[in-house]
């Protein structure tokens, strides 16, 4: 990750607009400096403290998942062309269907670092201090009918 950010990058990292992170840094509630050519930059531990949660990491141009797990593989269990590959990420262990070929291209063995990268078009979400969790479908809510 770089050391600081433009404007534009830290404002759209913080949640505000560009404008108000220049009147920020012009009332010096924002720590920055000016470069040899004089564009402003702000650090991103400065960043950081703004946004009060922790910055987004990034990822690759090419590559649109943004959600890891990084952790340690824990079994991996092959069977066939499939395989089954369970990462322990914190406290979580998570469990993923990969091809054979996928595991073995990626030389995928227990102890070794690795992520899991995940994308999804459904995320069930459920509160951690409810006993009785029930699936909640994700599909926008009918409207009654109309009466004439």
């Amino acid at each position: 990750m770089p050391e600081s950010m433009s404007i534009g990058e830290a404002a759209n990292a913080i949640g505000i607009s560009a404008d108000t992170l220049r009147r920020w840094d012009r009332a010096g509630q924002v720590q920055s400096y000016r470069t040899d050519r004089g564009f402003r930059r702000i650090p991103v531990s400065e960043v950081a403290r703004l946004a009060r949660r922790p910055l987004r990491h990034r990822t690759d141009a090419d590559f649109s998942a943004r959600n890891r797990l990084h952790g340690v593989v824990r079994s991996v269990e092959i069977d066939g062309v499939m395989a089954r590959v369970e990462i322990e990420a914190g406290p979580f262990m998570v469990s993923a269907a990969v091809t054979r070929d996928a595991v073995e291209d990626l030389g995928l063995a227990p102890g070794l670092d690795a992520a899991a990268v995940l994308k999804a078009t459904d995320v069930t979400i459920e509160r951690g201090d409810n006993p009785h969790p029930r699936t909640v479908p994700n599909r926008p809510r009918r409207s009654p009918p109309r009466q004439k």
